[in-house]
């Protein structure tokens, strides 16, 4: 990530229309990731999942399609680095409206994660990161928070609005898909939560100091 502007590979970014296999399916298979409704191998650590709610009854994996499955192993570990830098910039970024902003986007997202880490327990996955030492479009890397934790002031303030900005276009991107192309009712649902969460947060975003500059 630059100092100035964050972009991505053309190659590594979604379509703005994707398809099943293409905007999820695909991405994960490009990139070495797995798209299987299988666990992963009992080596990776593993994390305890939470409960599912009373209300909802343990789903086999067999109901969910390999979109819902890469959806949802998708999207946690993209809000878990996300939660990272967000962190960080409510400590460091010097303006207190960006401090406000990533201290109320840090609660949502962990509000996400309670909801995102059940249904990986219902559909029968594990709660790892499947895409770790992969580069995924929007996802903050450990190369990403370098920068920021090395980065000051103003400096800080254009890494942290591009970084989470990316973070904010691919997670709503790729939960359209599951909204199109996903199968499970809760999956969906959680999806939609979530794109309408996205855009709220990027219509702020845009509105932050500092954002049209960094942004451009």
């Amino acid at each position: 990530m630059s100092h100035a502007t964050r972009s991505r590979p053309p190659t590594a970014r979604l379509p703005v229309v994707a398809p099943i296999l293409l905007a999820l399916l695909g991405l994960t298979a490009s990139a070495g990731c797995s798209t299987t409704t299988e666990p992963a191998p009992a080596a990776s650590p593993v994390r305890t999942a939470a409960a599912p709610s009373p209300t909802a009854s343990p789903s086999p994996s067999a109901s969910s399609t390999p979109t819902d499955a890469a959806w949802a192993q998708l999207m946690t570990p993209m809000n878990e680095k996300a939660l990272a830098l967000l962190t960080l910039a409510a400590d460091r970024a010097t303006e207190p409206l960006l401090r406000a902003f990533a201290t109320r986007l840090h609660s949502g997202q962990e509000a996400e994660l309670g909801r995102l880490r059940p249904l990986l327990a219902r559909m029968g996955l594990p709660d790892t990161d499947v895409h770790a030492g992969h580069d995924m479009p929007g996802m903050v890397t450990e190369a990403d928070l370098e920068a920021a934790r090395a980065a000051e002031g103003a400096a800080f303030d254009r890494l942290f609005l591009t970084g989470i900005r990316d973070h904010l276009r691919h997670s709503a991107q790729v939960s359209r898909s599951e909204i199109t192309a996903g199968a499970r009712a809760d999956a969906k649902q959680l999806a939609a939560a979530l794109v309408t969460a996205r855009e709220a947060a990027l219509t702020e975003l845009e509105g932050l100091p500092g954002a049209a500059q960094a942004l451009g």
